[in-house]
């Protein structure tokens, strides 16, 4: 097994079939929305491929239907938390460029299997066989796919300045009063 991040990660590898349906789920839906769409279609399919992990909290609709996250695991204070909009246009990008290979006529095509393809097929294989499950686009973010069950919702990290970071739970106030009982 190859080795992306070699400082590790807080969380496990996610489950590949899950991770994977939620991708073709999302390709699907951004193959639709560039059809529905007519010409304008492709560039809202590429912006949605962009910018889909950091609609729900570090969930795309895919990933939310089949339980899997992209959480931020770099050092810091972000660490630990759902990947937001920076983070979705980061580790996405390489999917958005296949998205836009799809809205050009026949130079679009022949770029989608000369290009396209090949891109895919290596952004899977880096998933499969890293110990992680980090492709290029997590690297670039610093993000990793987990299931969403690993991360519990009710779980938050508290920073110095008391401000809730990580999955959504109750809040920062919430934070705070448990801050103060626990001092």
């Amino acid at each position: 097994m190859r080795d992306a991040r070699p400082e590790g990660s807080p969380y496990p590898k996610a489950d590949l079939a899950l991770r994977g349906l939620a991708r073709l789920f999302d390709l699907a839906l951004a193959v639709a929305l560039a059809n529905a769409a007519g010409p304008a279609g492709p560039v809202f399919a590429c912006i949605y491929l962009l910018t889909a992990d950091g609609l729900m909290h570090g969930q795309s609709l895919g990933k939310r239907i089949f339980g899997v996250r992209a959480m931020v695991v770099r050092r810091g204070a972000t660490r630990g938390r759902p990947a937001g909009y920076r983070e979705s246009m980061l580790r996405n990008l390489p999917l958005a460029l296949v998205g836009i290979f799809y809205g050009f006529t026949l130079i679009g095509w022949l770029l989608l299997f000369v290009a396209g393809l090949p891109i895919l097929a290596f952004e899977a294989w880096m998933v499969w066989s890293d110990r992680l499950g980090i492709r290029i686009g997590d690297i670039f973010a610093d993000t990793q796919v987990v299931d969403a069950k690993v991360v519990s919702r009710v779980e938050v990290t508290v920073s110095p300045d008391l401000h809730a970071v990580g999955p959504r739970g109750p809040g920062p106030a919430a934070a705070h009063r448990g801050a103060r009982a626990a001092a």
